[in-house]
């Protein structure tokens, strides 16, 4: 089953619907691997920050500033999208395996699906990376996944466009501010068709579009206890 909270008044917290998964706890043999996937300006990396701080666990950043690509790609995406795509599935790669590999309970900033059921897949159906380039990028892809275990819990931040362009503006990456508006409406078509065939793990369901979990502690405190009734034991 999965959980899907819609956006309400803060004041207002309906009841949790259990999951048919087990309950997760950090007491289980398995190291605890929360996934936070989202669309550019969602909120992925605010989450997985206050979540870490919360339950002191280690927090595993998507790798953008230090993205010797990712500039390039937004000034002009044909000719660096099948760079920038093969550059995060690696980092996406060592991230995963890092998370095993230490065995500390751990959220992650994006994961490896989205690189290339959400962002690969859109820029070949935009016409931004060739055929050819995309069908060696899928099999990569395909090779590394035999080796990737999925996390424990995959939390999905649902955001219409207007919240992501003013979360975009907000945050103030110049090379964020000129990325079309046509380009995040696809992204978000994409992760719906994803997260409507996800199976790998449990799912959480968050819609983002009126909270904020920096300004509004009701929001915080919302988030946080659909988090928790899907990791304390029942």
């Amino acid at each position: 089953m999965v959980i899907t909270l819609l956006p309400l008044h803060p004041s207002t917290f309906p009841p949790l619907h259990p999951s048919t998964f087990p309950p997760l706890h950090p007491s289980t043999p398995f190291p605890m691997h929360l996934a936070i996937a989202g669309n550019i300006g969602a909120g992925k990396t605010t989450l997985a920050k206050r979540v870490a701080e919360h339950f002191d666990w280690q927090v595993s950043f998507e790798s953008v500033e230090d993205n010797p690509y990712l500039a390039d790609f937004y000034g002009d995406m044909p000719r660096w999208s099948f760079h920038l795509q093969i550059y995060f599935l690696n980092n996406r790669f060592a991230q995963v395996q890092e998370v095993r590999a230490k065995g500390l309970p751990t959220v992650q900033d994006r994961t490896i699906y989205e690189d290339a059921h959400i962002f690969a897949r859109n820029l070949v159906e935009s016409g931004l990376m060739p055929t050819r380039d995309y069908e060696n990028y899928w099999n990569v892809y395909s090779n590394m996944l035999q080796y990737v275990q999925p996390p424990d819990l995959l939390i999905y931040l649902r955001a219409d466009l207007p919240k992501l362009q003013g979360q975009i503006l907000k945050r103030g990456r110049e090379y964020e501010q000129a990325i079309p508006a046509e380009y995040l409406a696809t992204l978000n078509k994409c992760y719906e068709d994803w997260i409507a065939q996800y199976k790998e793990s449990p799912l959480l369901i968050l819609d983002v579009n009126n909270r904020d979990f920096v300004e509004n502690p009701a929001d915080w405190e919302y988030v946080l206890t659909a988090i928790k009734n899907q990791l304390k034991p029942q």
